[in-house]
């Protein structure tokens, strides 16, 4: 949670360790003023629920409001570089028989 100063960066969180596309950088420091973008690259959604989520930690957990560019730049990279994983062909499979 923001608590109105920026969270210091570990050495082992930056921008060059994510997927290049377009606003990485934008999109890696909007993020990480409130968290590790570990814990956003674990995620995948879709673009719509990208900025879903996005409207909920503005509501919920104060963050900073970006200006429609700046969101459209952070969506759009948040949508190519994350986006829902495929589900696991199969399903899961009990390792001890039925």
């Amino acid at each position: 949670v923001a608590t109105g100063t920026t969270r210091a960066q570990s050495a082992d969180d930056k921008p060059e360790l994510y997927p290049d596309a377009p606003h990485r950088e934008q999109t890696f420091y909007a993020c990480t003023a409130c968290h590790s973008f570990k814990i956003v690259a674990a995620q995948g959604m879709t673009r719509q629920t990208w900025a879903e989520t996005m409207t909920w930690m503005t509501a919920k957990h104060n963050l900073p409001k970006l200006d429609d560019k700046e969101l459209d730049n952070v969506l759009d990279y948040l949508a190519v570089a994350f986006p829902p994983k495929a589900p696991v062909q199969g399903g899961w499979k009990n390792p001890f028989g039925n």
